[in-house]
Formats: structure tokens, C-alpha cells, sequence
């Protein structure tokens, strides 16, 4: 592949990262699901758990979202580092550090976050994540 073609291949994953996790744009659980594929194996490890097909990822998400994530007021999510190595045309791992600076239901600034690895594999034009891991930020002293 030639640089051009790299650079592409880089910005498009990127960008498809970063428009699924904007929160601003609601209907949060189904942009993350977007992310992967509706048929097939997922690996997905987090929280010390593995899971392998797209129902329990799903569930995990959304669990995630009822517990954790509808409590947030004005979350925004942040990227901090993230390094795309284009893998061939049609397919990419991201490595990413992430936070989501918000205020807890009685008003007191809180920061989730961690770190947030994915392979990327474009199918039918459209990149979608077939493994990932993600690992918690450790909690910040008087957290």
C-alpha cells in the first residue's frame, strides 16, 4: 500500500471510531453496537471477561449504559492518544486512551476512562471492530 493509500485507510477508522463514541449524538448503545458486525464472532475483553458473539456484547453495553452511563450529566468523551497501524486495505488495529469527563447525579465532576484496543476489519465498505480489549483507567487517589 502506498502512503496515501495508509493515511486513508487510518483516517477512515479513525473517524469511525470517533463518531460512534460522540455522545453528544444520542442513542448511545446503538451507535457503540454500530461499531460491529451483525453476524459473526466479536471477541470482545473487558472487566476481566471475554465475550464471543454479539448478543453479549451487547448486554455487556448496555449494562454498562443503564448502570454507569445514564448517570452521567454532560459527558463528553475524550480521545487522548490513538495510534492506527493499517494493517492492508481492509483491515487496522487502534490502540486509544480515552476519558469521559462528567458530573455524577449530585453534581460532583467524575472521570471514567481507560485504554481501548480494536482490530478493524472493513467489510462491505464498512469498518467494524472484530476484537477488541478494553482496560479501565485505575481509579484516581480520593476517587
Amino acid at each position: 500500500m502506498s502512503t496515501a493509500e495508509r493515511d486513508r485507510v487510518a483516517a477512515d477508522v479513525k473517524r469511525t471510531l470517533v463518531d460512534a463514541c460522540d455522545l453528544s449524538k444520542g442513542d448511545v448503545v446503538n451507535r457503540l453496537m454500530s461499531l460491529y458486525p451483525d453476524s459473526g464472532p466479536v471477541v470482545s475483553a473487558s472487566v476481566g471477561r471475554v465475550t464471543t458473539t454479539r448478543s453479549a456484547l451487547e448486554q455487556s453495553i448496555r449494562g454498562f449504559w443503564e448502570r454507569v452511563g445514564q448517570n452521567m450529566r454532560n459527558p463528553t468523551w475524550e480521545w487522548e492518544d490513538m495510534e492506527v497501524t493499517v494493517l492492508g486495505p481492509d483491515a487496522a488495529a487502534v490502540t486509544a486512551t480515552y476519558r469521559i469527563p462528567h458530573h455524577t447525579p449530585a453534581g460532583a465532576p467524575h472521570v471514567v476512562g481507560g485504554a481501548w484496543t480494536a482490530v478493524f476489519e472493513r467489510r462491505h465498505g464498512k469498518w467494524l471492530i472484530v476484537q477488541e480489549h478494553l482496560s479501565d483507567a485505575p481509579p484516581t487517589p480520593g476517587a
